[in-house]
């Protein structure tokens, strides 16, 4: 497997995770504030190259009806800005809830409520990673026919 970038891609910040080699397990990266586009694009195209990353996974903010929003939208010309800039694949995977979710993650931890606003980004991409990921497993195991001798 390879090594597989997930991003949370907000207006103001943009959390970033990270796959391990065997494609096993997502962590947290850093979080980017988003100064422009252009610098956004700058320090992504870093990342890639310091981490060799052979994939990008970008959070889809869908509605509740699965439909593209305004915020998808926007998302989505990013990301194509992004794979001109990487000549990298880059996939979507719906990310409803996982800020939601992320920031119930974090206010179980002992975190001060600044810090967890730094970090609930990262949270968040590590979801949208793991999820990915889970999805890429199972549709392996799915394919596999385990034969008997």
């Amino acid at each position: 497997m390879s090594i597989i970038l997930g991003l949370d891609i907000g207006d103001a910040r943009t959390g970033v995770a990270i796959s391990d080699e065997l494609g096993i397990a997502a962590h947290p990266l850093c979080t980017i504030r988003r100064k422009s586009r252009k610098a956004l694009l700058a320090e992504l195209q870093q990342l890639v190259t310091a981490h060799n990353v052979e994939q990008i996974v970008v959070g889809l903010p869908l509605q509740l009806d699965g439909e593209t929003g305004t915020q998808a939208k926007k998302v989505k010309q990013f990301a194509e800005k992004l794979e001109q800039q990487v000549n990298l694949p880059i996939a979507f995977w719906d990310e409803s809830f996982t800020t939601f979710e992320a920031a119930r993650i974090l206010h179980g931890t002992k975190r001060r409520r600044k810090k967890r606003k730094q970090v609930i980004d990262q949270v968040a991409a590590v979801l949208i990673l793991e999820g990915y990921l889970e999805e890429l497993r199972n549709s392996k195991r799915k394919g596999q026919v385990n034969e008997c001798e």
